[in-house]
């Protein structure tokens, strides 16, 4: 019984868990809203039971070992071979009266380090999530390429109230006021100035020795940013997928997807959304029955229903050219759109929507095309089975009680991205305002939809309130998409949903490719493809191996610039 136990809790763990199947939570957030907020509290409460069942088991230190072997397969040796360690720093750089401090985490690679002058600092922002999750880019990936490449020391440093570096006891409004672009620039830099490593007696602070700062998505911006705003410390900086363009709306993302994707799937997506939307303009019946289809019959409001169907298209972005943390969800959805449930009627994919041969009736009069009966059964097996025993899909899915969006406890871990995008970043995943283009969302999701949560979340405080729409301006400023420097490096992926926010948006400017500025688009890659790394570089893909060589040409000759420039012999 023990052992039947600890394999149900197992597969669940994985299930809730595995990085190969699924976004991570802040992904989700990021990309579907509330909706992500609900599908984060759906995946906690897994967990939860998961650890219930297994304690009434009486089989705690099985399980454990259970979830150890999962981790294993993300090598979980390295915590061990990278210790945490710890780094002062100020709650409030701006506030010279304040006093209150906490302490940031952080991780060091020396294994390539050689005294020297000039010896180099790569510096991995670890962006919106637990720097733990980073280690790997510190053991084969981009921190681990360049250190290795460079003779220079790899350091991890994680993001303010993000992973164990908390400042605070809970993640109200008000606690919340010193989460923001300013302040997390000015712990970087504070931190590269005065940071002394153990077991290393030469002085590697910023600018007495040339420092890399390097970041992917969110981090990469913060990478472009950290340029701008500490040039004098920041010898060279690369922004991968860097997401420079801060933006209200971005119904781009959805669309740069319904582009990118097998055009055969992206028809199907476009055509189900048609006939989704215009049955939800129709009669109560009508949409009653097709929500019974999606196993949502029960939930109220129209938008919402949108938003749970929006949720397999996120997928896109779990893609990775390294099969081992990529995802083929998105793949598999687009195949079960496409599967035939009327075996009697041979090649109904190669028909087109809306033929009378693909047409399904269902009861009450409605009658719709195979693939959005294909859209119902998918968002039912993998979405709505989410919804635990003795749970309505309105409180699984539904958006509009305020209540479920109070819990401020250190636990509630999705405010800290959600807070970011209310009040500087945006970003919320919108139906494009042209209702003539193409799509692949319902029309209604609006801004209107997508932003609520924003005053349901984070009510005014007593010291601080969030703007009624984020100050995207406050991160535009910095450069937007015409973001430049030298020694600045621009590495994007040509079908990452978020390249038009980056500066290789078909809105930004063309800019030459060169060594001072290098200016790069992966071909056939996602986001922040770059940051990957295999043990043995020659079993990567040839585009990963020659731009992980481009990386390493043109930081080298970076550090050659400094070395010049400081009268250091180069070796």
């Amino acid at each position: 019984m023990a052992r039947k136990t600890i394999a149900v809790a197992a597969a669940l763990f994985l299930t809730v868990s595995s990085g190969t199947h699924a976004l991570s939570n802040n992904d989700q957030i990021r990309i579907l809203g509330p909706q992500g907020v609900n599908l984060w509290k759906l995946d906690k409460h897994a967990q939860k039971v998961s650890n219930q069942k297994l304690d009434t088991a009486g089989v705690r230190q099985e399980s454990d070992t259970a979830q150890k072997a999962f981790s294993d397969s993300k090598d979980s040796s390295l915590p061990q071979k990278f210790p945490a360690q710890w780094f002062r720093q100020p709650l409030d750089h701006f506030d010279s009266k304040s006093r209150a401090f906490f302490h940031q985490r952080y991780w060091v690679s020396t294994r390539h380090y050689k005294p020297r002058k000039g010896a180099p600092v790569i510096v991995l922002d670890g962006g919106e999530t637990s720097g733990e999750n980073r280690l790997p880019f510190l053991d084969t990936g981009i921190v681990e390429i360049l250190t290795r490449a460079t003779g220079g020391v790899g350091v991890i440093l994680e993001h303010r109230y993000y992973g164990e570096s908390v400042p605070v006891t809970n993640f109200s409004t008000d606690a919340l006021r010193f989460l923001n672009n300013e302040q997390s620039a000015a712990d970087s830099a504070n931190f590269m100035k005065n940071i002394e490593f153990n077991g290393i007696d030469e002085d590697l602070t910023a600018p007495n020795t040339p420092w890399i700062y390097y970041g992917g998505s969110y981090a990469g911006a913060r990478a472009a940013h950290m340029k701008i705003l500490y040039p004098d410390i920041v010898w060279g900086a690369i922004a991968s997928s860097g997401v420079t363009h801060a933006s209200l709306e971005n119904w781009q993302y959805m669309d740069l997807i319904r582009e990118a994707a097998d055009p055969k799937c992206s028809a199907h997506l476009v055509n189900s959304i048609n006939t989704i939307d215009s049955i939800l303009a129709g009669p109560a019946i009508l949409k009653r029955q097709l929500k019974n289809l999606f196993g949502l019959g029960e939930l109220e409001h129209d938008d919402d229903f949108a938003s749970v169907l929006e949720t397999p298209l996120g997928s896109w972005q779990a893609k990775c050219w390294d099969p081992a943390v990529g995802s083929t969800r998105f793949d598999e959805f687009c195949e079960a759109l496409d599967a035939g449930v009327l075996s009697s009627t041979p090649g109904l994919s190669e028909l087109p929507f809306g033929h009378p041969d693909r047409i399904v009736q269902l009861e009450d009069g409605l009658a719709v095309d195979l693939s959005v009966i294909n859209y119902g059964k998918w968002i039912k097996k993998h979405i709505v089975s989410r919804c635990p025993e003795g749970f309505s899909v309105e409180e699984c899915f539904g958006t509009y009680d305020d209540d479920k969006y109070k819990e401020d406890d250190i636990d509630q871990e999705w405010r800290l991205w959600l807070f970011q995008v209310c009040t500087q970043w945006g970003y919320f995943t919108t139906a494009p305002a042209d209702q003539n283009t193409p799509r692949i969302v319902s029309k209604l999701l609006t801004l209107g939809y997508e932003s609520k949560i924003c005053k349901q979340a984070f009510p005014p405080g007593k010291h601080f309130s969030v703007p009624s729409m984020p100050n995207i301006t406050a991160v535009n400023a910095l450069g937007d998409f015409w973001i430049e420097a030298d020694r600045l490096a621009i590495i994007d992926g040509e079908v990452d949903p978020w390249r038009p926010v980056t500066p290789h948006s078909d809105d930004a400017p063309k800019r030459n490719d060169t060594i001072l500025r290098p200016f790069k688009l992966i071909p056939n890659a996602v986001h922040h493809y770059d940051e990957y790394g295999l043990a043995n570089i020659f079993q990567e893909p040839p585009e990963i191996r020659k731009i992980h060589a481009e990386m390493i040409s043109f930081v080298t000759s970076w550090l050659k610039d400094w070395n010049k420039e400081h009268g250091v012999q180069d070796d």
